[in-house]
Formats: C-alpha cells, structure tokens, sequence
C-alpha cells in the first residue's frame, strides 16, 4: 500500500479528471450535433442554456469536491454530482427540441426527473445511513412516495393514460401531491426526521436545509403543472418551462451544495 498521501490524493484527482474528460467528451458529442440559433427575445431558450451550463459546473465542482470531504460524505457528494450530471445531459437534449420549435420538452424531462428526484430522496438515507441511524423502510419508502409523484405527474401532463385510465390532469395532480404530501410528512414528523436528530452538526444541517428544499422548492413544480394545464389564467406553457428550469437550478444546484457545506464543516 502507498503510504504516501500526496500521491494517493494524486492518484485520485487523476481519476476525478480522467472522469470529467470522459463526460466532456461525450457530451461535446452530444451536443455539437446541430448549432441552432438562439433569438435575444427568447427567454424560455435562454433559462434553458442557462441550466444547462450551470448543470455542468454543479457537477464538475460536486466531483472535485468529493476529495476534499470525509469519507462518510463521499457517497452522498457522488449522489450529488450524479443528480446535476444526469441533468445536465437531459438539458442538451430539452434546449434542442425547444430552440428547434419543436414544443415543450416534456418527455425529456419527466425522464431526467424520473432519475435525479428519486436520487435527490434518497440522498436523505445516504446522510442517515453515514451515522448508522439509516433503515431500508427509510430507502423504500422516500423512493417509492417520489416514484409515485412522478409517474402521476407524467400521466397528467402527457395524457398516456387517456385511453387506460379515464382520469382528468387534476386527479393525477392529486395522486402526485400526495406522494409528495407523503414525502414532507417522513421529513417533518415520521420516522426520518426521528433518526435525524441523534446526527452531528453536519448532519442535521445537510437534513434541514435538504428538507426546507424539498418542502418549499418543490412546491414549484405542482405550480408549474397548473401553469401548463392552463388552470392559472394568462400563463401558459413559456412560463411553465421558464419556472421547470429554474426551479431544477435551485432543487439540484443548492441541494447539492448544502451536502457539500455540511460536509465541509463536519470534518
């Protein structure tokens, strides 16, 4: 074994970099396909180069940063740059059908949520499970509530159920919000935020900041639903896909980094 720590810190920035590169690479690929024009007036476009790029330097900070946090951080800040990364690709993808006038994207995004959200829930057992307080009940039941919100709200947005399930967007509004009612209710009172509270410092501020996150800037999203149903007067599908952008930006991004100060400051 090396007992050098520089060269194992070396070692594993090598490795981080050699990570990046490969994820540059593919995604230069990506998205060099096609080069499409951006107008100045086009804000709906402009909110999604803005994600997208922020997408990239989330994930890029959130891997070199993993080296420099205690090893019972490490897997929650590689949770944390697979959220941002996994976006990240799903936005080279949604600018393109939007800038092409091709509409909204939304199967793109309902599969990039259906991957990163899940993710994002169960970075609250990775905390809890780092201090041995973490159960599977715990990891299945965060995980099923926010599949349950999820496919409900792709059934209602889609309309892929039309010919299934006769159900209007608003019961399927209703099904997801209490997947999602499901979710606050672990964080706030049941047995998630019991076994929150035997955590260090570090822990229950990760927990904390992680959940007014998940209470307040989630609550975007059933907003932006309404806007694109049209059930909010003089809004529409433009201020749907405006607010989806910024609202992924701040649930990512910041979720994101209050794992990384709370793991700086645990040390």
């Amino acid at each position: 074994m090396d007992s050098n720590p520089y060269k194992r810190r070396n070692k594993i920035t090598k490795a981080t970099l050699g990570i990046l590169a490969v994820t540059l690479l593919f995604g230069t690929q990506t998205v060099s396909a096609e080069a499409t024009a951006l107008a100045t007036n086009d804000w709906v476009g402009i909110s999604f180069w803005i994600a997208t790029a922020m997408m990239l330097a989330f994930t890029v900070f959130f891997l070199v940063e993993r080296q420099n946090v205690p090893d019972k951080w490490k897997t929650s800040m590689t949770v944390a740059a697979l959220v941002t990364g996994v976006a990240w690709y799903h936005y080279t993808y949604m600018r393109e059908v939007w800038a092409m006038g091709d509409g909204s994207p939304l199967v793109y995004r309902y599969i990039d949520w259906l991957v990163t959200v899940p993710l994002q829930v169960v970075e609250f057992y990775l905390i809890l499970a780092a201090i041995g307080v973490g159960t599977f009940v715990m990891f299945r039941n965060l995980m099923g509530a926010s599949i349950v919100m999820l496919v409900a709200g792709f059934f209602g947005e889609s309309g892929a159920m039309d010919g299934t399930l006769e159900l209007s967007s608003t019961v399927w509004w209703f099904i997801g919000m209490l997947g999602w009612g499901y979710i606050l209710y672990e964080l706030w009172s049941g047995d998630v935020k019991e076994a929150a509270a035997s955590g260090s410092p570090g822990v229950q501020f990760a927990f904390k900041s992680m959940r007014i996150i998940v209470t307040f800037g989630w609550a975007i999203y059933p907003l932006g639903y309404l806007m694109g149903a049209g059930t909010i007067g003089g809004m529409g599908t433009d201020d749907m896909n405006i607010l989806y952008n910024v609202a992924d930006l701040v649930n990512k991004g910041a979720f994101g980094m209050m794992i990384w100060y709370a793991a700086k400051h645990d040390e």
